[in-house]
């Protein structure tokens, strides 16, 4: 006969138990919530919204005082521990892998109650509290644990030296979730951690070397200064400890053995330069790949922690097949959210640099792949999408051939310029910007998308991020483009909503308008009348922000539009001077003078170029203009300039200097 179904509590009904007198009926409730929420999200939040975390919280602090009351070894007593582990035994499992529940756990004011409780004589209530606890530590929303305080190190030192699994691991546990500043990773160094876990590492229980891993991880990033002091013989054969966890049986400690030892790798290089061990490094992490739950997750992640910047190492890569590895479980399909963006921004690092690894993965097709990556339902997908294609779009070779201005990769990209979430718009525009730079005639089919309409209105974004890139991507889109197209861009645009971007109050706002600004009027004579639109607006706004540049890059895009207005006729010419000295008035407050005398080559480049086409010999009012600068001690700084270390500028400060003797100048 088959089995009869049971039916389990309605949460409302649970709730209505967890109130009762009866201990038995309240430790049989606490227990049914926990097995129906563990490891169901779905679950959790109906019970957060009928407000069972108070409720448990509640149990929870209520039953610390019937312990307290009753020390005796009485059927009371029994009762209390009962509750006290079941209740935070369902804490736990609220806070499990859920922020939201982490979050309703603290609220619900649970969390001093649950630290109180790892004192108790009890060891089912300590095991079932720090267990709880390390599920708050997985979080982000944890409390920040000070380590800078006696007393804390201390109680962190007394967890650690636990011999009860689950207290230990969440002294790791904390240190993992806490530990954040050079300080902190030298008070823990000083005070004797590290040495704790390593030894832990060596003769723990599998859940102690998971946790010790993680810890160390976190105590070595960006501090070269721990890691020496951890590497050497004070402590033992701590990274050969480590190296020989990579190639542990179990493949979660693998994978953090693998983490550890790439931040040791990435702050301080000097350790693990054996190619055998980066080789190694990089197949255990392919091969974690495969696994089907969370290392599998992960293991992109750190795939990518590992080659990132690192010609060497992506090279290592290509020869281990990780692009055709990464590109099989794309093609698999049916990967979990987590998965497939790790999986994207590992391909992205893999092709940010080395033209032989953006040739395999075009080989391969995965760009086909990439635009149904560009339509994904989830938002990290789709940005880390968007953060892969630009870095494939690196390739000049690449982009002259045209691979990318199809409608295949434009319509989903341009799409995502209206996505909801501004990171996926940051990231399309950056793959945009790379895109539009495209040397064939096929820009059209950006106009035709709607593509050029919508940067213009992103860029008049709130998010000071989204105006920014999408004037990159304008700025890119006018490079060397023909006339009509910059003219369709201006109208677009206007000469007010430019000026205003020239002015506007984040620095990469206006470096990049004026960039788009240098850029539109670059060229064809005609496109200098841009500047002079609307009375000159965007003339002015230019001008203005030179004397008041917050940083060089700021000073050499706009050096850089004057010296294109400075290129066209007599007229261009003058308005230039006239900008240059009305903004100047005491010569030595001159912003003229101020970036000829900056550190940065290239706001000097940029500066002593437009004072060469101010003095150009061939236009009738350059011995007017070069007097004036001659008069405002522009002409004497440059000729100190004639040895300057940067060739552009010794050539250019050579070329001022030639045409001022063409004019008599000695």
């Amino acid at each position: 006969m088959p089995s009869a179904t049971v039916n389990k509590p309605r949460p409302s009904e649970l709730l209505s138990r967890l109130t009762s007198a009866e201990p038995e009926v309240k430790v049989r409730a606490l227990r049914e919530v926990k097995n129906q929420i563990i490891g169901n999200r779905t679950k959790k939040l109906s019970f957060l919204k009928l407000g069972a975390v108070p409720a448990v919280a509640g149990i929870l602090a209520d039953s610390i005082d019937d312990v307290t009351d009753n020390n005796n070894c009485n059927n009371d007593s029994n009762n209390a521990i009962n509750i006290l582990v079941q209740s935070a035994a369902a804490l736990g499992s609220f806070a499990c892998g859920f922020d939201a529940g982490v979050q309703a756990v603290l609220d619900a004011g649970a969390f001093p109650n649950l630290l109180r409780l790892l004192a108790n004589p009890n060891e089912k209530v300590v095991d079932a509290v720090a267990r709880a606890l390390r599920m708050i530590y997985q979080s982000k929303l944890a409390p920040k644990y000070d380590f800078l305080q006696q007393k804390n190190m201390e109680f962190l030192i007394s967890l650690l030296n636990s011999e009860k699994e689950n207290v230990s691991g969440l002294g790791a546990s904390i240190i993992t979730r806490s530990c954040e500043t050079n300080l902190e990773q030298k008070a823990l160094f000083d005070a004797g951690i590290l040495r704790k876990l390593n030894s832990l590492l060596e003769g723990g229980s599998l859940s102690q070397r998971d946790a010790s891993l993680e810890s160390l991880a976190t105590i070595f990033r960006n501090n070269p200064e721990v890691i020496s002091k951890f590497a050497g013989p004070e402590i033992g054969r701590p990274l050969s400890s480590i190296i020989d966890l990579a190639k542990d049986r179990y493949p979660r400690t693998r994978l953090l053995a693998c983490m550890c030892l790439i931040v040791i790798r990435n702050a301080s290089p000097h350790f693990l330069q054996d190619i055998g061990i980066k080789t190694k490094l990089i197949h255990i992490l392919l091969e974690l790949l495969d696994d089907p739950g969370q290392v599998g997750d992960e293991a992109p992640f750190a795939f990518s922690s590992l080659i990132a910047q690192k010609e060497d190492l992506q090279k290592l890569a290509l020869e281990a097949n990780a692009i055709d590895k990464l590109h099989h479980h794309i093609k698999k399909g049916s990967l979990h959210p987590r998965r497939y963006e790790g999986i994207l921004l590992a391909l992205d690092d893999m092709c940010s640099k080395l033209e032989s690894c953006r040739s395999k993965f075009l080989s391969l097709q995965v760009l086909n792949l990439l635009a149904d990556a560009l339509t994904d339902y989830n938002a990290g997908v789709r940005a880390a999408a968007c953060i892969c294609l630009k870095s494939v779009t690196r390739s000049i070779k690449n982009l002259s051939a045209g691979y990318f201005m199809n409608e295949t990769i434009v319509i989903p990209l341009v799409q995502l310029f209206l996505d909801p979430s501004t990171s996926v718009q940051v990231a399309a525009l950056g793959a945009t910007s790379n895109i539009v730079v495209d040397f064939t005639t096929r820009k059209s089919i950006f106009v035709q998308c709607g593509g050029m309409k919508q940067l213009v209105q992103l860029a008049k974004s709130m998010e000071s991020s989204v105006r920014s890139n999408a004037l990159w991507a304008l700025k890119n889109f006018v490079f060397q483009a023909d006339n009509r197209l910059k003219e369709g861009v201006f109208s677009e645009l206007t000469a007010s909503l430019l000026s205003s971007l020239i002015r506007d109050p984040e620095p990469s706002v206006q470096e990049q308008a004026l960039a788009l600004v240098r850029n539109l009027v670059d060229g064809c004579i005609n496109l200098i009348e841009f500047v002079f639109a609307e009375d000159g607006l965007i003339l002015g706004a230019i001008g203005r922000q030179l004397q008041c540049a917050s940083k060089a890059e700021i000073g050499i895009q706009g050096m850089y539009a004057l010296c294109n207005v400075a290129s066209g006729n007599e007229f261009h010419k003058e308005a230039v001077m006239q900008l240059l000295f009305t903004q100047m008035g005491d010569k030595n407050q001159s912003f003229v003078i101020k970036f000829l005398q900056s550190n940065d080559s290239r706001l000097c480049t940029a500066t002593v170029w437009t004072i060469v086409n101010l003095t150009c010999p061939s236009s009738p009012g350059a011995p007017g203009r070069l007097e004036k600068l001659r008069n405002a001690g522009i002409v004497s700084q440059i000729k100190n300039m004639v040895n300057d270390p940067c060739v552009d500028v010794k050539l250019r400060v050579r070329t001022v200097l030639g045409q001022s003797m063409a004019f008599g100048d000695n």
